[in-house]
């Protein structure tokens, strides 16, 4: 008989919860079949609640059936129902017409029936029913009249003006996705998206490279800079270039432009080699070792620090451990839609619990990295009417191709995430709410947001599935800071941020609250933040202007200590 010791049969059961995580997408069968059994068991003890939904069906469907008689003879008769503001699926005027107009009523009313049942059920925990919530969402996705050729007005039409053209073009789509998923090579179109020649391309240099980092120093293009240097800190699960995409669009030629000295982290694309690298090297080898450098070149000035989702998180536990240790090198913190109390940190937690967490801790374990395939699936799922329905439709039923522009092509360009530190990640910070909640521990100390006396610039965007703006928010309650600026601003997690002057359709809220103001709950700060029209890029650049010091004349990039290394924009975010 064979008898294994205490680490040998650990690695044993977390090698067999890694294979069966790689059939199933790291998704947990254990977590989703607990879950769908709570809601089972807790309605099948509310007989109450049963009878209701029941009736509620019964009318929904009355409903249904009065406003067909109605739209028969009123084509402009007043729907039962209204898809959500964000469903773009039933726009087109096409789905005024019978039977299109009876099935998306249909589907809509199926929809918010399905809403009240798998929410506000007593006994059912908050997890679950989110979890349950989201699942029947998904689910009914996939039926809606939307996504299919017979049931789709839009399709139909184009499919008999182009003689089913559309059809077979969107069969060769499908093909040449398939092949490119299959020889592992990005999309078409992402081609004309060269890191360094077409995208990343402000002129600067890397001025210090160790494991985990490459540092640029941007050049810059006015002859007088104001005296404070900023650092940008983006996350390391996107490469750095998303705030560097095509010079219209770039905030670092932005900043530059406007007289700011500019340095930005390039995360290094981790490998199985790097398993064991922790949060705790991110905050060394990252932000603490570039703070240094360029305190070496800008030895009398603070330093201004921007954070960008992961990386604004990052920067908040680094702030809060300098301003524990009476470290006082920074001029201010920005925050681009990062968390730092994970309470309410939206859809994403519907993956993470208990055994949700284990089974994606092995399944990390075994490969030393977490893929980058797996992570973009998620994200897809979350956002599964544009990501995945919307791009059916479009490219494979009506057979055009969205135009690939400089943001979906860095969308495409993912990075991996080491075992260790999206581990401690997930548990520590997602799973746990550490940070917020006082426990996480810098140098076996606690550190604590409150402590952070420096002036804070944060932003939340409008649709951000990621990190939903009222979690974002939540740092108005952590923070004690003398002033805290908080900006609203329209579009998602990306979009919102990637917000040049110039565009279109673009607003923002903003206002500054100081400590005597007291904490204002996040529907009171909406009513009372007026919306502004246009970038709130310019709204930050004169606020950073205002805590940058005098103008002085433009510094030569590096020094003799850390002479420049290459071109931007290096090494580390070309890797694949």
């Amino acid at each position: 008989m064979l008898f294994l010791d205490d680490i040998e049969h650990q690695h044993l059961d977390r090698l067999v919860r890694a294979s069966f995580a790689g059939m199933t997408l790291g998704i947990s069968p254990t977590s989703v079949m607990l879950t769908y059994l709570d809601w089972l068991s807790s309605m099948a003890l509310s007989p109450g609640t049963q009878s209701y939904l029941l009736l509620k069906g019964m009318k929904k469907q009355l409903r249904l059936l009065n406003w067909i008689n109605q739209s028969t003879f009123d084509l402009n008769a007043t729907p039962c129902i209204d898809p959500l503001p964000q469903d773009r699926r039933f726009r087109d005027p096409s789905w005024r017409y019978f039977p299109f107009n009876v099935l998306y009523q249909g589907f809509l009313l199926q929809q918010q029936w399905w809403h009240n049942a798998t929410t506000s059920l007593r006994g059912l925990s908050p997890h679950h029913e989110q979890a349950v919530e989201f699942g029947a969402r998904q689910w009914l996705d996939i039926f809606s009249p939307s996504n299919y050729l017979l049931t789709n007005p839009v399709i139909l039409e184009k499919t008999m003006t182009n003689g089913g053209m559309n059809l077979l073009q969107g069969m060769h789509h499908c093909i040449e996705d398939i092949q490119n998923l299959y020889l592992g090579k990005r999309p078409p179109g992402t081609e004309n998206y060269v890191v360094g020649l077409d995208v990343a391309i402000s002129p600067g240099k890397v001025v210090y490279r160790n494991h985990l980092i490459e540092l640029i120093q941007y050049t810059p293009s006015t002859s007088d800079v104001y005296a404070a240097p900023m650092i940008i800190v983006p996350a390391w699960i996107m490469k750095y270039y998303i705030l560097d995409l095509s010079p219209h669009n770039s905030m670092v030629k932005y900043l530059v432009d406007h007289g700011h000295t500019v340095f930005m982290v390039s995360w290094r694309n981790p490998t199985a080699d790097d398993r064991n690298i922790g949060m705790e090297d991110y905050r060394q080898l990252g932000i603490m070792k570039s703070l240094e450098i360029i305190g070496h070149l800008f030895p009398e000035q603070k330093i201004h620090a921007a954070g960008y989702c992961l990386g604004g998180t990052l920067l908040a536990i680094a702030a809060s451990a300098m301003a524990r240790d009476e470290d006082r090198r920074l001029a201010s913190m920005t925050l681009f839609a990062a968390q730092t109390d994970f309470s309410e940190a939206g859809e994403l937690m519907l993956f993470i619990d208990e055994k949700q967490l284990t089974f994606l801790e092995d399944l990390m374990w075994a490969q030393g990295v977490l893929d980058t395939k797996q992570m973009s699936g998620v994200f897809q799922v979350l956002r599964s009417n544009d990501l995945i329905w919307s791009r059916i439709v479009n490219e494979y039923l009506l057979g055009t191709r969205q135009p690939i522009n400089d943001l979906l092509a860095w969308n495409t360009d993912a990075t991996r995430m080491p075992y260790r530190m999206h581990a401690e990640y997930l548990r520590s910070l997602f799973l746990n709410n550490d940070l917020a909640e006082g426990r996480l521990r810098v140098d076996g100390r606690p550190v604590a947001l409150s402590d952070i006396k420096i002036p804070i610039f944060c932003v939340g965007t409008e649709w951000d599935h990621v990190a939903p703006w009222r979690s974002i928010y939540r740092l108005n309650l952590l923070a004690d800071a003398p002033e805290i600026t908080f900006v609203l601003t329209s579009g998602g997690h990306n979009a919102g941020i990637v917000s040049p002057p110039g565009l279109t359709h673009r607003h923002y809220r903003i206002m500054t609250t100081i400590e005597s103001d007291g904490y204002i709950e996040p529907d009171a700060w909406l009513e009372s933040a007026a919306i502004k029209q246009g970038s709130w890029w310019n709204a930050w650049q004169t606020w950073l202007a205002q805590r940058s010091g005098p103008l002085v004349p433009a510094p030569a990039l590096g020094s003799r200590a850390f002479p420049p290394l290459e071109n931007a924009p290096g090494n580390y975010v070309c890797q694949t």
